[in-house]
């Protein structure tokens, strides 16, 4: 005979210990989510005006812009637009700027006449070096944070990273 108080019991605890379970890692999440949003908070608080006073004239859209096709040859709007997560327009915003303010010189390619391509100009190559620096000097100074941790907690953290971007970048799709 099937005792149903018995397997109502059991039913009801397992249930309960589930939503334990997920209760404590809706709460992870939540600290995760929250943590990430409160480190980039801070990281502009602190880094944009250093980089703004060091670079002066210059947005951080700007900024981007010139890393990328610093370290992409042959960016185009497209490729630009996609990898700043901006429209086609803002890029061609952007590009009017840089290109006044002497940072950024268009070409055409001898086999493809009806595409635009975009590269530094020796001004441009002098703030993405100044870009770079800052960059390097930012690491440095975090690098005491790092260095507390072994390689095997950062491969962790790298594997999470990793796997929200994939899930954001098909959000995004």
């Amino acid at each position: 005979m099937i005792d149903f108080g018995r397997c109502f019991c059991r039913n009801l605890f397992m249930l309960h210990w589930k939503q334990i379970c997920y209760n404590v890692i809706m709460e992870k999440s939540e600290q995760i989510m929250s943590g990430i949003t409160d480190l980039n908070n801070k990281l502009l608080l602190l880094r944009k005006p250093i980089m703004e006073k060091a670079m002066t004239g210059f947005s951080l859209s700007e900024i981007a812009y010139m890393e990328y096709i610093a370290l992409h040859p042959d960016a185009n709007v497209t490729r630009l637009a996609t990898a700043l997560y901006m429209t086609r327009g803002a890029i061609s915003k952007i590009t009017k700027k840089l290109e006044k303010k002497g940072m950024i010189t268009s070409y055409q390619k001898p086999d493809n006449k009806k595409e635009l391509y975009f590269a530094l100009t020796a001004e441009g190559q002098k703030i993405d070096a100044i870009h770079r620096q800052l960059h390097q000097d930012f690491l440095a100074a975090d690098q005491k944070v790092f260095s507390a941790f072994s390689d095997s907690e950062l491969t962790t953290v790298l594997r999470f990273v990793d796997a929200y971007n994939q899930h954001l970048n098909q959000e995004l799709n």
